[in-house]
């Protein structure tokens, strides 16, 4: 049975395990990868629009890894539509790149799940075998932490060198062409850089278990003295 100590820290291990799990699927499961502000170039190119009339050109885009929405205005008001990436828009991206940020989010949601049940385990009992102690929970934190980044950073590729946004923007827009005028990584992006962050933290904890604390020291009771006076009476 593992001490005190250890319990309490891969108790604390699991908990942040299992943040990182919910972090992940959170982050897949959106729709703020990316927001953005899109103008209606063919609009205002018929009306001549002028640099303070654009702002009734410009409208509002985001988008996740399976869908999102967006609000075009052409001169015709406010017009809003939702984005679904499958089955038909990821043929249009660089549909092979989409499907590793899928694939590697989801690999690092598996090995982060390993690392939960490697917790839970040494909080129970203390293992024989090394591969399931500390050098398996840094194993398995480190592999989950990388595919993640891998994910995050194939996303990034996506965004910054294949036009994403501006791909995203124009599907299915046969009269009107949209330009993007700016695009930022939003909060479900974030919570995969956090998932991240935890697995890191999860390596700290563990090792942090590793520490031996001083155990308090009971004093035991002064067994009384019989002199040889006291033999007497």
């Amino acid at each position: 049975m593992p001490s005190l100590w250890k319990r309490i820290t891969f108790s604390a291990a699991s908990v942040l395990c299992v943040g990182s799990v919910v972090l992940l699927v959170v982050a897949l499961s959106t729709e703020r990868w990316v927001a953005g502000r899109i103008l209606c170039k063919t609009g205002a190119e018929i009306v001549n629009a002028s640099h303070p009339e654009l702002e009734q050109f410009i409208g509002d885009i985001y988008y996740g890894l399976f869908q999102g929405g967006k609000t075009k205005k052409c001169g015709l008001g406010n017009r809003r539509s939702k984005i679904y990436i499958f089955p038909n828009l990821v043929r249009t991206l660089n549909s092979g790149l989409h499907m590793m940020v899928i694939l590697f989010l989801l690999v690092a949601v598996g090995f982060a799940l390993v690392s939960l049940s490697f917790c839970i385990y040494n909080a129970r009992r203390v293992p024989y075998q090394s591969i399931k102690g500390h050098k398996g929970l840094y194993l398995w934190n480190f592999i989950a932490a990388f595919f993640a980044s891998l994910g995050l950073l194939c996303f990034l590729a996506a965004l910054k060198h294949h036009s994403l946004t501006e791909r995203v923007a124009n599907h299915r827009e046969n009269l009107f062409v949209l330009d993007v005028l700016d695009d930022s990584l939003d909060w479900s992006f974030w919570l995969g850089v956090g998932s991240i962050a935890t697995h890191f933290a999860v390596c700290g904890v563990v090792a942090m278990s590793r520490i031996k604390l001083p155990k308090p020291e009971i004093k035991k009771p002064e067994e009384p003295t019989i002199s040889s006076l006291d033999l007497l009476y």
